[in-house]
């Protein structure tokens, strides 16, 4: 690409430094969410009878409030790197937008 403005954002050091947070960022959730995930599949594979333990007297099993609990998990990353990207690297992008433009 040879588009002025393109090369002009790339330059910028601010737009350095949102690709370095945010990728950081990404990458960071990204593990947590491998780690949770592939231990609930660990789980599954290598220790059934974990999870199979009965919670009290009724038939609900060990593995259902864990497996909430990843879902539960999932949802709060998506939310945590959304609330994220929606202040401080839409405000980061905001200023690049107005270094480039002046």
């Amino acid at each position: 690409m040879n588009d002025p403005v393109v090369a002009k954002i790339q330059a910028n050091p601010r737009y350095q430094e949102l690709k370095r947070k945010r990728n950081a960022f990404g990458w960071t959730l990204t593990i947590l969410m491998l780690v949770v995930y592939y231990g609930y599949i660990g789980l599954i594979a290598f220790d059934k009878e974990f999870l199979a333990k009965p919670l009290g007297t009724g038939v609900t099993t060990l593995g259902i409030p864990i497996a909430l609990g990843v879902i539960i998990f999932t949802v709060l990353i998506t939310g945590i790197y959304v609330r994220r990207a929606n202040t401080e690297y839409d405000a980061m992008t905001q200023q690049i937008l107005k270094d480039v433009a002046q």
